[in-house]
């Protein structure tokens, strides 16, 4: 029987993602037969209109959606995953990750984190909600700092 058999890898298509990804296959295939599923949250600010000339904001959400379909694609191909083992969803970040986590009854989610220093500490991020309110284990996987100019 293996430990995991339902594994989320929340993803946000930046080059992180791959490292997030790559992470969790190697999981999911040393666990046997369990299932991967990439997850992306697109998370839509709506833009109060000045003028005319902007695009409405239905149609700015659907091009949101629709690249980052294209790009989650893209991974999922470089992963040889197949559709539906990737979804992407509009929301609350946090949110649709406790959704999603709840409907598939995922075992593990992982997630991408940082180090964090002075008042950033502060911040709640994404990977601490999920730590604490996830309905399952999470791996937290350390990426690479980010250089300041």
């Amino acid at each position: 029987m293996s430990i995991y058999r339902r594994i989320l890898a929340v993803v946000d298509l930046t080059e992180d993602s791959n490292e997030v990804a790559t992470r969790a296959l190697a999981i999911a295939r040393a666990c046997g037969n369990s299932r991967l599923e990439l997850l992306h949250v697109v998370e839509y600010v709506p833009v109060e209109p000045l003028s005319d000339s902007l695009m409405p904001a239905v149609q700015i959400e659907s091009e949101l959606l629709e690249r980052a379909r294209q790009r989650l694609a893209q991974l999922a191909a470089s992963l040889n995953l197949e559709p539906p083992l990737w979804r992407v969803e509009a929301g609350n970040v946090k949110a649709e990750i406790m959704r999603v986590a709840r409907e598939l009854q995922a075992d593990l989610i992982v997630i991408g984190s940082r180090e964090r220093h002075g008042l950033s500490i502060l911040v709640n991020l994404t990977e601490d909600t999920v730590l604490h309110a996830a309905p399952c284990d999470v791996l937290a996987v350390r990426l690479t700092p980010l250089k300041h100019s």
